[in-house]
């Protein structure tokens, strides 16, 4: 398979090198220095575009894939207020489009786990909900994407929730789930799940040991996605 790189920093670096432990072939490494070579490219030589960029390229980087028709599995957060742009284009494109705040299987499993645990903490009122992520100092997004996803799924578990803010917020109230954003070295990613109350507390958490498990995901993904069509999520890719 043809693999194009859109976006070659850390994450884009770790996914060439497993892809082409696959046995596929890196079509080219785009980044902010060399984008020009975009224009270069025969589309009817790649297979699928893996974009992990920055929030302010990724709009025009899976804009300029999905207008050539080529198939996109996207991992950038901190621009998804254009993701209905994207889909409307993936669907007059007739290509595939896929998106994951987190392409880990464990993180996957782990949102699962928090929205069973959201269910049964709707009724306890007595608990208050917080969430905290920590992640080393070059993400530039904060809440990070997986943060707000398990936000989300609060949000959906628990009626009395309405909505997620930064624990500074000064408007936060009761009904917010106030999300806790650090920014430490080397840490690739922990979120933690806090209910408390006055008699106990109950915690879940996730902690990433290295980028690899969100790498191989998105090969996997990639390696998946030939042949289908538009909008594409974790949950049809593992089924759930």
């Amino acid at each position: 398979m043809n693999i194009l790189l859109l976006g070659y920093g850390k994450m884009g670096k770790i996914i060439g090198e497993l892809a082409e432990s696959r046995g596929h072939h890196i079509a080219a490494k785009i980044n902010i220095d060399n984008r020009q070579e975009l224009e270069n490219l025969d589309k009817d030589s790649i297979d699928v575009a893996i974009e992990f960029s920055q929030p302010d390229a990724a709009f025009e980087n899976i804009s300029w894939a999905i207008k050539k028709g080529i198939p996109v599995v996207s991992g950038t957060t901190g621009w998804l207020d254009r993701i209905p742009e994207v889909e409307k284009l993936t669907q007059d494109n007739d290509t595939a489009f896929f998106y994951a705040s987190n392409f880990s299987v464990g993180v996957n499993i782990f949102f699962k786990v928090n929205k069973f645990l959201a269910g049964l903490m709707q009724d306890q009122k007595d608990y208050s909900v917080s969430l905290e992520e920590i992640h080393h100092t070059e993400k530039k997004d904060a809440p990070s994407g997986t943060a707000i996803t398990l936000a989300e799924g609060i949000i959906d578990g628990i009626p009395r929730v309405q909505n997620w803010k930064m624990s500074d917020d000064s408007d936060i109230t009761e009904q917010s789930v106030p999300i806790t954003s650090k920014r430490i070295d080397p840490a690739p990613g922990t979120h933690i799940i806090r209910y408390q109350s006055e008699i106990d507390d109950i915690e879940i958490s996730h902690t990433a040991h290295s980028r690899k498990g969100f790498a191989l995901g998105a090969v996997l993904v990639s390696e998946w996605i030939k042949n289908k069509k538009g909008i594409l999520t974790m949950d049809d890719f593992l089924s759930f």
